[in-house]
């Protein structure tokens, strides 16, 4: 059976909302992360095999977007793609489809990765189909409510986790200093060129190339994280500081079976390990990853003590605060460049971005396996092992 390995793999950079990205769609940066990746392989549009990419927020964005970026990519009219959805997780999934497909023996080079325009997000008038006779229209905010919403309690991401602290006894400050760390590795990690080697530039309509994140702030302070008011009730302990930015970006990477990577003379980066999917109850949203990891670990008969390196989303806080907790690992092998509360959290591609961002971390201590885990509406959560040598 065909084991899958990842040759290559870039980003857009991560743009805030309303900001860089604001005139460009999903598919665009999609096309750009595409692009990007075929380029660093040198890669050709006839050895593609197929194209994944998740999307979540796809309404307005016309049939099939992941179709469509591989269109603009520069990609032929017989290269099949897929669009999915599965909120949060949808760029890791894709990655996780795509070595299934290779390890089937169905395909041999695979594309996949996530792309989201928040920014770009539409409102929708549901009555306005069969007409509004009277009064006023009500409009729905689609990234609030294909993004950002619990369907099944009605209530936003943030109110879940915010429980889910409360229940695991996370504070306020430990939530803040968290923010503040991923804030100042990020930082770190982008004044020593450590980011640049994800990033494909991004050439905007003015011909501006973009080719850093927008979404690390150098001037946060404790001080200003406390003064934030919750975004989660009148008592609760999540903010707009220790919370992701909704954002803008795509992230893509090369999948091969090792066959086809020797027979192209395309150098292993790592090889995708093992995965592994859960589902909970979707108040416990934010302990997800931590469930990923421990059914991954069983699986492969490891212990935590076996992975050099963690790259958890931070879809709040609160979240590897809780992982920690339930996994007690060791907080200096997590997000060591900084996580989503600095870089951003474009829903569609951040489950992509963690893999490819691992990927790197991991090559630049020389190797060794590490996990990446992001949780997802609807209270699932994914996991992934890769090993770099």
């Amino acid at each position: 059976m065909a084991h899958a390995v990842i040759v290559g793999g870039k980003r857009t950079p991560f743009g805030k909302l309303g900001g860089t990205f604001k005139n460009v769609d999903g598919v665009q940066l999609g096309a750009s992360a595409i692009r990007g990746s075929m380029q660093q392989c040198k890669l050709a549009s006839a050895e593609i095999d197929g194209i994944i990419m998740g999307m979540v927020l796809q309404a307005g964005n016309g049939q099939n977007p992941a179709r469509q970026a591989a269109i603009r990519a520069g990609l032929d009219w017989s290269i099949q793609a897929d669009t999915i959805n599965k909120v949060c997780a949808s760029g890791m999934r894709a990655i996780t489809l795509a070595e299934q497909l290779i390890r089937a023996g169905d395909a041999e080079v695979m594309i996949a990765g996530g792309m989201e325009s928040m920014s770009q997000t539409p409102f929708a008038a549901r009555i306005a189909r069969w007409g509004n006779k009277l009064g006023h229209a009500e409009l729905t905010d689609l990234m609030i409510h294909d993004g950002l919403l619990c369907p099944f309690h009605d209530v936003l991401m943030a109110v879940h986790g915010n429980q889910a602290a409360a229940e695991y006894g996370i504070s306020r400050t430990e939530q803040d200093e968290w923010a503040l760390r991923s804030h100042a590795r990020a930082c770190s990690a982008m004044d020593a060129g450590l980011l640049a080697e994800e990033i494909e530039a991004f050439a905007t309509l003015g011909s501006v190339m973009i080719d850093q994140d927008e979404c690390p702030r150098r001037d946060t302070s404790a001080r200003k994280l406390a003064m934030l008011q919750s975004i989660a009730g009148a008592y609760g302990t999540i903010t707009a500081g220790n919370a992701p930015g909704v954002n803008d970006g795509a992230a893509s990477l090369v999948l091969m079976s090792a066959e086809a990577a020797a027979r192209k003379g395309c150098k292993p980066l790592a090889r995708i390990a093992a995965h592994a999917s859960i589902g909970t109850r979707a108040p416990h949203l934010a302990a997800a990853p931590a469930l990923a990891i421990q059914k991954l670990l069983h699986k492969q008969s490891l212990s935590l003590k076996d992975i050099d390196l963690f790259e958890v989303n931070e879809a709040f806080a609160a979240v590897p605060l809780i992982c920690g907790d339930i996994l007690g690992w060791d907080d200096g092998k997590v997000n060591v460049a900084g996580g989503a509360i600095a870089l951003g959290h474009p829903i569609g591609a951040s489950g992509a971005r963690i893999v490819l961002t691992l990927m790197h971390q991991l090559r630049r201590r020389g190797g060794g396996l590490g996990i990446a885990a992001i949780c997802s509406g609807g209270a699932q959560g994914d996991a992934i092992l890769i090993e770099v040598r």
